[in-house]
């Protein structure tokens, strides 16, 4: 009890003398929130993942006018793959083509003209043609015979034009343009003469763009070229024919 006595009489000097020194030295016991900086949470860590390919081949990077089913892209790649033997190309047609639905079929043959394969398009409309389903298509002709026509291969879209023909099939102006534009280019301005009759001949009327290519493609013949401008006149009355200067080409 005495010690407490004693304690609780210097209480009051031993605050003072706590007050005091304080108020001396203020910076060392006061905190400064001038210096804090605020908190920034740390950034979340990035994981990279490697994204491996499975070595299969995906559809969507392979487009036609729609997607192109497995089935389809398994076909495709399968013709690509066997075009230079005749021999394993037909049993794959047999065992795996015909075996296609109809839609697939289709995209199919849309495919390899987009990619530029005449002579593997040709042979899948074959095959469609066998079909039950199949009926005469212009179209199909049509991409066919201008896919020919501008690898200059005029014999094979000629004998699929004959065919289309049987079939009572009329080419419209842009197949007409294009063999047309063939035949001028293989210099065969005779054959280009005759595709022009029969476009005459057709049920459509003519469109500008086929006289316009023999106008151009006929300066170097004057008598062949004057026979088209004459019914190109006669047809167009607003449009006209432009002559080059004599010194380039004659008078034509």
């Amino acid at each position: 009890m005495a010690a407490i006595r004693v304690l609780s009489r210097k209480l009051p000097t031993l605050a003072s003398i706590f007050f005091q020194t304080l108020t001396r030295n203020p910076s060392i016991h006061r905190i400064s929130f001038l210096n804090l900086k605020p908190y920034t949470p740390p950034k979340p860590s990035r994981v990279f993942v490697a994204q491996f390919h499975d070595g299969r081949p995906r559809g969507p990077l392979w487009r036609g006018k729609k997607l192109i089913g497995k089935e389809a892209l398994f076909v495709i790649l399968g013709l690509k793959r066997l075009k230079e033997d005749d021999e394993k190309l037909e049993k794959f047609v047999k065992t795996h083509v015909f075996r296609l639905l109809k839609l697939d079929m289709l995209a199919v043959i849309g495919e390899l003209e987009r990619q530029e394969e005449t002579a593997l398009a040709i042979k899948m409309f074959e095959v469609i043609q066998k079909q039950e389903w199949y009926q005469p298509d212009v179209f199909m002709y049509k991409d066919l015979i201008v896919s020919l026509a501008k690898s200059k291969r005029m014999d094979e879209a000629m004998g699929l034009w004959e065919k289309m023909k049987k079939e009572n099939l009329f080419p419209d102006s842009q197949t007409y343009t294009e063999v047309i534009r063939g035949f001028l280019r293989d210099g065969c301005p005779a054959d280009a003469m005759n595709v022009y009759e029969d476009m005459l001949k057709s049920p459509d009327p003519p469109e500008e763009l086929p006289f316009r290519v023999l106008l151009k493609g006929l300066l170097p013949h004057p008598l062949l070229r004057n026979k088209v401008k004459k019914d190109f006149e006669e047809l167009f009355l607003e449009k006209h024919a432009y002559d080059p200067p004599e010194e380039i080409f004659g008078r034509c």
